[in-house]
C-alpha cells in the first residue's frame, strides 16, 4: 500500500461507534424501526457535550452580560466573549471584532443588505447572485430592489448544478456592488469554487458574501485565505444551538456600516437629542443576546476540532460515493445535482412518486430525509420539477444507514410505484 493510500485512510478512520455514543437522539425508535437521521442540511443533531453546556450554563452561570459587576454577570460575559474568540479562531478571523453575533445566516445577510448596501446604493446599482441560492441569499436583495432600484443580476447554472463562471465573468461589471454567493448549495450539495470567483470580483474591486450555512460543518474554512468580504453561517447546522448565527466581516468594513437595530448594548451613551453608538461588534448586538446559544456553538466547534475537520471532509467525502452509488443503482431514480464537486447531499426523484410521498413512506421505516424545494425553487424551476427528496448525511452517519435508506426506497417502490 502506497504512503498516499495510507495517508487517506488514516485521515477518515473516525471511530464511528464512539462518535454516535455522543449523540443521545440517534438511540432511538421512530414506528417501531432504528432511527436514520438523514436531515442534516436542515438541521445536525448535538452531542452531549453542547447540551450539557447549556445546561451547565442555566443552572450554575445565568445572568445578562456585559454590565453586571456580580460574579455570575462576569461569569456569563466571560463565556459569552470567550465563544467569540473561539469562533474567530475556527474561522481563522483577523479580530474578534469582526464576529458579529446574529440568529442565523438569514439574519446575517440582511444585516449585510441593510447596512452595507443600502445606505450608499443608486438606483440601478446591480447586485450579483447565482441561481443556487437558498431563498436566504435571494429574498433580501429583491427587498433591496423594492427599497432603493437595485438590480438583481442571476448566475445560471447547468445541468450539473455547476455555477457557469464563464457567464459571471460577462455579468459582472462597473454598477456591481456585491457578489453574494453560497459556498454549498443547500438543495444539490455543489460546492462553488469560491475562490475563482472572488479572484474575479477583486478585479473589478466587488465586494464578495459568501452564505456558509452549508459549507461550515464539513470542510475547514478560512475567511482570510478565501478572501471575502462577509461569510455568514448557522450554529445549527454545525451542532450548536438554533436561533445563533455568525455574521464575519472585514473591520474595515463593519466600522463604516451603520447599525441595523437599534436599542440596549449597542450604544454607549443615549440622550433625547443624540445616541453614541457602541465599538464594534457590539453595535450590531442590540439588546439580550443569545448567551447559551454562544456558549453552546463555541463547544460544538470544540467538539468538531478535537474530531479534525479534514478528518470530517474526507468521510463525508467517502459517504456522498457510497450513497451515490447505491441511490444510482435504484430503477426509476434519478439524481438531481451531479456536479463533480459536492458536499455530503444527495437529491433525488422517483419515477411516478411525490417527493412528499417518498418522505412519509421513509418515515414509516424510520428514515428521516427532507422533502420540498428546499428553500431553493428557482433551483427546482431550472430542473422542471415541484420538488426532490433530499438524503443529507453527517460524520455521525454510516453505510449500514445508506443501506437502510435504499431498503426502504426500495419499499417505497412498491408501496407506490
Amino acid at each position: 500500500m502506497n504512503a498516499a493510500v495510507t495517508a487517506t485512510r488514516s485521515a477518515t478512520a473516525l471511530d464511528i461507534a464512539a462518535i454516535r455514543r455522543d449523540f443521545p437522539i440517534l438511540h432511538q425508535t421512530v414506528n417501531g424501526k432504528p432511527l436514520v437521521y438523514l436531515d442534516n442540511a436542515a438541521s445536525s443533531q448535538r452531542p452531549k457535550s453542547v447540551i450539557e453546556a447549556i445546561s451547565r450554563y442555566y443552572e450554575h452561570d445565568h445572568a445578562n452580560v456585559h454590565r453586571g459587576v456580580h460574579t455570575l454577570s462576569q461569569r456569563a460575559t466571560d463565556a459569552y466573549e470567550g465563544a467569540r474568540e473561539t469562533i474567530r479562531r475556527f474561522i481563522n478571523a483577523r479580530d474578534t471584532k469582526e464576529i458579529v453575533f446574529v440568529r442565523g445566516t438569514t439574519e446575517a445577510v440582511n444585516l449585510v443588505a441593510q447596512s452595507f448596501l443600502r445606505p450608499g446604493f443608486q438606483p440601478g446599482d446591480e447586485i450579483l447572485i447565482s441561481a443556487l441560492e437558498h431563498h436566504a441569499n435571494i429574498v433580501p436583495w429583491q427587498l433591496l430592489r423594492e427599497q432603493v432600484g437595485a438590480v438583481l443580476k442571476v448566475i445560471p447554472i447547468n445541468e450539473q448544478g455547476v455555477v457557469d463562471f464563464d457567464e459571471f465573468e460577462k455579468l459582472i461589471g462597473p454598477r456591481t456592488k456585491l457578489l453574494a454567493l453560497a459556498h454549498v448549495s443547500n438543495a444539490l450539495g455543489t460546492i462553488v469554487p469560491v475562490e475563482q470567483f472572488i479572484k474575479v470580483a477583486k478585479q473589478h474591486g466587488v465586494p464578495v458574501l459568501l452564505d456558509g450555512a452549508q459549507a461550515i460543518p464539513h470542510t475547514p474554512v478560512d475567511v482570510q485565505a478565501l478572501g471575502c468580504d462577509f461569510y455568514c453561517f448557522s450554529s445549527h447546522k454545525m451542532l450548536g444551538p438554533t436561533g445563533m448565527g455568525v455574521l464575519y466581516g472585514k473591520r474595515e468594513l463593519l466600522e463604516k456600516m451603520p447599525p441595523w437595530q437599534g436599542g440596549g448594548d449597542m450604544i454607549l451613551s443615549v440622550s433625547f437629542e443624540k445616541t453614541t453608538f457602541n465599538q464594534l461588534p457590539w453595535k450590531f448586538e442590540a439588546g439580550t443576546p443569545h448567551i447559551a446559544g454562544a456558549i453552546g456553538l463555541a463547544t460544538a466547534i470544540d467538539y468538531l476540532e478535537k474530531i479534525g475537520m479534514e478528518r470530517i471532509a474526507a468521510y463525508e467525502h467517502e459517504l456522498l460515493d457510497y450513497a451515490t452509488e447505491r441511490l444510482s443503482a435504484l430503477p426509476g431514480l434519478n439524481i438531481v445535482g451531479t456536479a463533480p464537486d459536492k458536499a455530503a447531499v444527495v437529491s433525488f426523484t422517483l419515477d411516478g412518486i411525490h417527493p412528499h410521498d417518498i418522505g412519509t413512506i421513509l418515515d414509516t421505516e424510520g428514515v428521516a430525509i427532507r422533502t420540498g424545494h428546499h428553500c431553493a425553487m428557482p433551483v427546482m424551476e431550472f430542473f422542471k420539477i415541484p420538488a426532490t427528496a433530499r438524503a443529507s448525511m453527517s460524520f455521525y452517519n454510516t453505510r449500514e444507514e445508506i443501506d437502510r435508506l435504499v431498503a426502504a426506497l426500495e419499499h417505497t417502490r412498491k408501496v407506490l410505484g
